[in-house]
């Protein structure tokens, strides 16, 4: 078996020290806790406050940074963004991370990216505007690094889709897309001046030699390789942190990972975290502590790409985005061109899976354990599964292979337990599953096919063998397509509770409809109109969203596409002008500062609030499962000359905390106070509140059961409609009851 992309082992002795540099400044770090987070570190130890603490999920990109480190294998810089409110703090050792202020500033000149980002309108509250700042530079240095001809003056390599695909994962809340696109679009090479909307840089009517003079120019040499290829010796080589006391353990053969695993701290109970992105913690939420960190991606095992005649094996610490790139690769490989088509769809498919600066660092690995172990909806189980995948783990001393779906039906995998490889299996051409031949006179013939369904209210991704077997070696027709349906409505069954569990189910029929029917002899009875064959609501629903899809083929996608006509004037001169908002500049460059940006005193306390989960309850008391060191103030805490109110307004005073009862889920019974904000978090996530609800009337859920239990609302005078729409002054006073109950139930909903 051909070995290829593998790692060399690096020395196995490591640093106690972690050591990188952030924007050119050099920051050693002897001392750190293990499960702090690069976004953490940046906004409480540095100068640098770009990055924003959003989602805390890596799902809005207001925290994206980019990371260099140097490639030993292909010994070269590469550069990628990370999410860094999910990338631990210790597992940067050696690298290079540049943020908005690093590209350029008020001080020492702004970056093209920001000029235009103001320029075109791109940023209104600038919260997250850095982030895509970022998103966008690291498109336009790693676009550079490609083989081809260089662009224009003034634009990048970069075309307009990659240009637009580039901020995908960055949301923005109040700016609206079409401005962010046009700054982005603006450095493409292919990018046509005139479908760019309102900029400050020229007017309506200007011809492209102006329009080219007036943007700000961007030359890759200046504003994008001193940030991506300058790297000094010392970080290029494998820096390994391996420190006691700050548990974080970096081993580079299966033989000390082992040994980590099975240690004597271990088997007495200390919990251990094995580490690669840190990106499951976005989905599920890290309330534990853990004894032990282990980082796994300096196990060449797990990060090599091995391949003979019968498929491709794939490291379980494999980043996302790098197997996407390694099965492009090996499908344009003459030597597998049999799996062409089945490699890129998996890679396609891949791509949509988070953002890609989640894909950057989630790996292969911790995908399907999170799929295994927690029962996460992963699509890419569901892939690797339909295409007959099979995986290595090492359970104990013991390494074994399985199929996929035998790693799905066992028992939650051990913590000890290590997922170490991904194996995809090549397909002959004649045996590509799902292969359907198609005659003209006979039908759409079924050699065989694989179907497998995941998210649909199952633990795990699951295979649909009865209508597998049904179909194999039947020509497709509108029977056997009705007949395969009935039996996936009977194979994909939600589990109880489910949420919306028929409209899960009416999914796999819907898809799986609109796989075969794209097949000749289906498609055509249905685009003429035929209905002999046709029985059953589900399957005629189906075929008329089927008949809607095939009447709309033929048009080309556009990944986004908008148009803006205004009328100028200059009666109002110069109102109507479009300027460079004020300020835009140094949002773009994460210069400005938002109120959380504002320094904490010396020692001083943070907090966070504990909500109840209870509407009208007793709160009878409140523990913490963390042993960290807290105080809880609550309304008990109160002085008997102050007052409980959290806040006034024109319907009266609010009170802070829940009194005697809590109103709704949600109100607020107690103050967390710690010394760190981060430990204050963990500990109202993780309070254990004890309520008593004995003599208490059921909640009021409806505006109907308002009314019936007459609890309304005291509307102020002066509030109170004299003419809505068609009703009219007199309104009788049963009317005013029930208006004042429907506020009482959209505003305070208990």
């Amino acid at each position: 078996m051909e070995a290829e992309q593998s790692s060399p082992p690096p020395p196995s002795a490591g640093d106690d020290c972690l050591v990188f540099k952030v924007n050119g400044e050099r920051f050693e770090v002897p001392d750190v806790d293990p499960s702090t987070t690069l976004l953490e570190f940046l906004r409480s130890k540095t100068r640098f406050k770009s990055v924003k603490l959003g989602c805390g999920e890596g799902g809005c990109g207001a925290c994206v940074v980019l990371l260099t480190k140097y490639d030993t294998v292909n010994k070269k810089v590469e550069n990628f963004t990370v999410s860094s409110c999910l990338t631990l703090l210790c597992s940067i050792n050696g690298c290079s991370v540049t943020t908005s202020e690093g590209l350029g500033n008020s001080k020492d000149g702004f970056h093209p990216i920001h000029q235009r980002f103001a320029g075109f309108h791109a940023s209104q509250c600038g919260f997250c505007t850095p982030g895509m700042c970022m998103s966008l530079f690291s498109a336009l240095a790693n676009a550079e690094k490609r083989n081809q001809a260089h662009a224009s003056p003034g634009f990048s390599k970069l075309t307009v889709s990659e240009a637009e695909k580039a901020i995908a994962g960055n949301l923005c809340r109040c700016t609206g897309y079409r401005p962010i696109a046009d700054a982005c679009k603006s450095f493409a090479a292919d990018v046509d001046l005139e479908d760019l909307g309102i900029n400050s840089f020229w007017k309506k009517g200007d011809k492209k030699e102006v329009k080219l003079s007036r943007l700000p120019s961007y030359n890759p040499k200046d504003h994008t390789r001193p940030y991506t290829e300058e790297l000094e010796d010392e970080y290029k080589s494998t820096r390994l942190l391996n420190s006691k006391k700050n548990s974080w353990y970096s081993p580079v053969t299966i033989e000390e990972l082992q040994n980590l695993l099975h240690s004597d701290m271990v088997e007495n109970g200390m919990r251990t975290k094995l580490v690669v992105g840190n990106t499951g913690n976005g989905y599920y939420k890290e309330t534990d502590i853990y004894g032990k960190y282990i980082d796994l991606r300096y196990i060449p095992e797990l990060s090599m790409v091995r391949k003979n005649n019968s498929g491709i094996e794939l490291g379980a610490a494999l980043p996302i985005s790098k197997v996407i790139l390694y099965l492009k690769e090996k499908s344009k490989d003459n030597e597998c061109s049999s799996g062409d088509l089945l490699f890129t769809k998996i890679a396609d498919h891949m791509e949509k899976v988070a953002s890609g600066f989640i894909r950057n660092s989630a790996s292969l690995g911790g995908n399907l354990v999170m799929a295994q172990r927690k029962y996460f909806p992963s699509d890419i189980v569901t892939l690797l599964l339909a295409v007959g995948s099979s995986v290595s783990i090492l359970t104990g001393h013991k390494h074994e292979t399985i199929t996929m779906e035998e790693f799905l039906s066992r028992p939650p995998l051990d913590p000890k337990d290590v997922l170490l490889s991904v194996y995809v299996p090549f397909h002959e051409p004649t045996r590509i599953d799902g292969s359907v031949h198609t005659n003209s006179r006979n039908g759409s013939l079924v050699n065989n096919i694989r179907l497998a369904f995941g998210a649909y209210g199952t633990k795990h991704a699951r295979r649909a063998r009865k209508v597998e077997e049904y179909l194999t070696g039947k020509i497709l027709s509108l029977r056997v397509l009705h007949e395969a349906i009935k039996l996936v409505k009977g194979a994909v069954v939600s589990e109880e509770g489910t949420s919306y569990a028929a409209y899960r189910s009416s999914l796999a029929v819907g898809f799986l409809f609109e796989f075969l029917n794209s097949f000749s002899s289906v498609a055509s009875a249905i685009s003429a109109g035929s209905s002999e064959e046709l029985s059953g609501s589900v399957l005629k629903g189906a075929a008329r969203s089927i008949n809607d899809k095939i009447s709309q083929t033929g048009r080309p996608p556009l990944l986004s596409s908008a148009k803006q006509v205004m009328q100028s004037s200059r009666d109002y001169y110069p109102v109507g002008e479009p300027m460079p908002k004020f300020g835009a500049a140094i949002q773009a460059s994460g210069e400005a500062m938002y109120v959380d940006d504002i320094p904490s005193p010396p020692n001083c306390l943070h907090g966070a609030f504990i909500y109840s989960t209870r509407p009208v309850a007793r709160v009878k008391s409140i523990s913490f499962k963390s042993n960290q060191p807290t105080d809880v103030i609550s309304i008990k805490d109160i002085p008997r000359e102050g007052e409980n109110i959290g806040c006034l307004s024109m319907f009266g005073s609010e009170p802070l905390f829940a009194d005697d009862l809590t109103r709704f889920a949600g109100d607020l019974i107690a103050f967390v106070v710690a010394e760190t904000q981060k430990n204050a978090n963990l500990a109202a996530k993780t309070a254990l509140v004890e309520y008593d609800t004995e003599g208490l009337d059921p909640p009021i859920l409806t505006v109907e059961e308002a009314v019936e239990r007459s609890s309304f609302f005291d509307v102020p005078p002066y509030l109170y409609p004299q003419k809505v729409g068609d009703f009219s002054k007199g309104m009788a006073e049963a009317d005013h009851k029930i208006l004042s109950a429907l506020y009482l139930y959209l505003v305070c909903p208990f």
